[in-house]
């Protein structure tokens, strides 16, 4: 069994132009202040780093989580959510999503899925040259819009999208074998890979690829109503990246999973700071040792209530109260005695 590395945050959802959130310099030290162990890097934030310059330097990389590392933090992975969102977009969705890509390719779909693929496969060169050994994204989608079969989905309109999916992630994938990184996919509504099974399709159409991972994130599956902690054990060799998030999932007689389109504050289901939700993190941080996870527990702040910066702060404790120091030796190795195969069998009458 493993120790689970931790506690760690993710950057993404403190980043700003205000201090201390507005440098690496400065977010570093305030993560290490709230006593985070390790950060997880949003790479499409040009504040926190110079993606260009970290595929190409490991001087550059050295000097950069050599900051982190005399502020009290390592570097966990770099995540590449937004870049991957880019390079499966439905059309209905190419307004919504032009904002997450450099200006210059806004406006024409074909040239901002090139520039998103290059920028994950920049992710991964920078992720080789910081000796990390997994990236975050997201899959993407194309089918996401026919999610509910109504009208009924023409034969084969699922199996096209999944098709196209893996051959745009392919040749990604690839240049992450060659880094020697995993490549973790969050699995997320929203993307076309949202749970077990549609995983489960994608991997198959790239024939188990060996880089092809999960993310774990329970707070999606509760508001899915899945089996999160039955999820861990059939996807252990698969999870290899862990988002510490809780939620809560509370349906009346007007509303359930769908949420009738309202804010977040208003849904059935709502994203929650840890220890305020539903997500028995007590049984999934058990798993996860007796899994040998071998990565780090990231908490993830979302929630619809409480400040950020006091979500962080409580979050970086209940992450250190919860992961467990696993044994190095069975409770009962005093009662036990020598290896003896004579005795062994002579106990079974043989």
């Amino acid at each position: 069994m493993k120790t689970i590395k931790g506690p760690a945050l993710f950057l993404a959802q403190f980043a700003s132009d205000d201090a201390p959130f507005n440098t690496w310099n400065n977010i570093t030290k305030w993560a290490a202040d709230c006593g985070y162990k390790g950060v997880q890097v949003p790479s499409w934030d040009a504040r926190l780093i110079d993606l260009d310059q970290a595929a190409s330097s490991k001087t550059y990389c050295e000097d950069w989580a050599g900051q982190a590392a005399e502020n009290g933090v390592a570097v966990t992975e770099l995540s590449t959510h937004l870049q991957g969102q880019l390079v499966a977009v439905n059309p209905a969705y190419d307004t919504a999503f032009d904002a997450f890509a450099a200006p210059h390719v806004q406006g024409n779909p074909s040239a901002r899925q090139a520039w998103a693929v290059d920028q994950v496969k920049l992710a991964l060169s920078a992720s080789r040259n910081l000796g990390l050994t997994a990236q975050a994204t997201f899959s993407g989608a194309l089918a996401w819009p026919y999610v509910y079969p109504w009208p009924q989905r023409p034969a084969g309109l699922i199996d096209e999208a999944f098709d196209a999916l893996a051959d745009r992630w392919r040749p990604i994938l690839d240049h992450a074998e060659d880094c020697d990184i995993d490549l973790c996919f969050e699995i997320h509504p929203g993307e076309d890979l949202h749970d077990g099974v549609t995983f489960e399709m994608f991997l198959d159409r790239l024939n188990g690829h060996a880089r092809c991972h999960m993310l774990y994130d329970p707070s999606h599956y509760v508001l899915q109503c899945l089996d999160y902690l039955d999820n861990i054990d059939i996807y252990k060799d698969r999870i290899k990246m862990f988002h510490v998030k809780d939620a809560e999932f509370n349906p009346t007689g007007k509303q359930g999973v769908y949420g009738g389109y309202q804010s977040w504050i208003d849904r059935a289901g709502r994203f929650r700071s840890l220890g305020d939700g539903q997500v028995d993190f007590a049984a999934i941080f058990a798993k996860m040792a007796a899994n040998d996870f071998d990565g780090w527990a990231v908490v993830e702040w979302e929630c619809c209530l409480k400040h950020p910066e006091d979500g962080a702060r409580e979050g970086a404790q209940f992450v250190s109260d919860h992961i467990i120091r696993v044994t190095e030796r069975a409770f009962d190795d005093f009662a036990g005695g020598d290896v003896d195969a004579a005795t062994n069998r002579a106990m079974l009458g043989l």
